[in-house]
């Protein structure tokens, strides 16, 4: 089986095994690249414009929504009585009406395990994972749980504290009977595999680089090369492939100081695309077949204007599109790095960008939405103003996609079908 059968083959069985098509169950959705199956997605919406109900979520928290098995689920973080830390919590709604189902306590830390985060985060900003009835619930240095539908925690993972720097953000990844997920703080990072059945660790690898600033916040991604699966998880200083059975690391690339590294890699065309990090940006392709350090050997192209510092990138065809947290969208080609077009599309990004339907979409953190034809020439088919703040990045099903505010989570979906 050649590397591209592999990969195709790969995110059929992540169909598969994480529900329907039309599910959304992890970060970034099935394939975790930001791609949808569904149809009939909302092309134009407003404040009070194709917004099929509104639901109040209680506390702070930019996990982004997640839909499987009929229902939505995301995380928050709510302030317990006194002053005295925080209530993490689990929520589950109904995403037909939007009501709230359960909503559940998983780690209550006192305020001295909660120290201080940044501006744009909060301590429930990475996004679970869910499969058959599992629900996955990540909580960085604070912990990582496992809950069923119905709201029971099944077993609870305290013991990976790390010191954070300015939060948590990055999501688990399922691979196998595995659950993995970065740890990358202020010293000693590492890469930790759990089972995920009972939460016990299976294998925990430290990053070594030599970047001074060792924290980042990066999802890693399951990839198949050459029949052999990799976790490709980029940190602070390198981006590593690991094998999935035991940690053991198949190759890396450096990229000297990068850090603070968190958009999701993107796999495909028979390359790996990363973004390195602050504070000098870029974007490098990768061919992920090599061993050691292949930094001087499989780094194919590299870009530096308009590279993402947050948002996760997309690949749509032969074009990987980005857009910089500053509002810059590009269109590139994904094989040479040629820039085919760059166009200002609005203020500050944080949300990843979405295939849907035979559209991308871009959200920025001012709660404006812009809806682009994919293509070499840019072609931009909406604006649309939710008018309130928003980090998360979009879930999306047949005919509606799901937004998380600030204080909201919102349907939307076209109300004259």
């Amino acid at each position: 089986m050649n590397s591209s059968v592999a990969v195709i083959a790969m995110f059929c069985a992540c169909f598969s095994r994480f529900g329907l098509a039309e599910d959304w169950p992890q970060f970034r959705g099935p394939d975790g690249q930001g791609h949808s199956s569904a149809h009939h997605v909302p092309l134009e919406w407003g404040e009070s414009r194709n917004v099929i109900w509104r639901q109040s979520i209680p506390g702070r928290g930019w996990s982004s929504p997640v839909l499987a098995q009929g229902r939505l689920y995301l995380t928050t973080a709510v302030p317990r009585e006194g002053g005295d830390g925080l209530s993490l919590r689990a929520v589950s709604l109904d995403p037909a009406t939007g009501k709230i189902i359960w909503n559940v306590e998983v780690f209550k830390p006192s305020a001295s395990q909660v120290p201080g985060i940044h501006s744009k985060n909060t301590q429930a900003s990475s996004t679970p994972v869910v499969e058959q009835d599992r629900i996955y619930v990540p909580f960085g240095h604070l912990g990582m749980a496992c809950l069923d539908s119905s709201g029971q925690v099944l077993w609870r993972n305290s013991d990976l504290s790390y010191p954070p720097v300015h939060g948590n953000g990055g999501s688990p990844a399922i691979v196998d009977d595995l659950l993995l997920f970065s740890c990358d703080g202020s010293r000693d990072p590492f890469v930790v595999a759990l089972n995920k059945f009972n939460g016990a660790v299976v294998w925990k690898v430290p990053r070594k680089t030599s970047a001074q600033k060792t924290f980042s916040f990066s999802t890693p991604l399951a990839i198949v090369v050459n029949g052999r699966k990799q976790i490709i998880s980029p940190g602070s200083g390198a981006v590593s492939a690991f094998d999935p059975r035991d940690g053991r690391e198949i190759w890396r690339v450096r990229y000297g100081e990068g850090y603070s590294v968190v958009p999701r890699p993107v796999f495909g065309n028979g390359l790996l695309y990363i973004a390195t990090g602050f504070d000098r940006p870029s974007v490098i392709a990768i061919r992920p077949d090599g061993g050691g350090d292949v930094t001087g050997t499989h780094v194919v192209w590299t870009l530096t204007k308009g590279a993402p510092n947050t948002p996760s990138m997309l690949l749509v065809g032969d074009e990987l599109y980005l857009v910089s947290d500053s509002g810059i969208a590009s269109c590139v080609d994904s094989r040479t790095g040629q820039v085919h077009w760059q166009e200002r599309i609005g203020a500050g990004f944080s949300a990843s960008p979405l295939y849907a339907d035979g559209r991308i979409y871009f959200q920025d953190e001012t709660g404006a939405a812009t809806v682009i034809k994919p293509g070499k020439t840019f072609v931009k088919l909406a604006h649309n103003d939710l008018g309130e703040r928003t980090l998360a990045s979009y879930a999306v099903t047949d005919g509606a996609l799901f937004i998380r505010t600030e204080s909201q989570l919102l349907k939307i979906g076209e109300s004259a079908r």
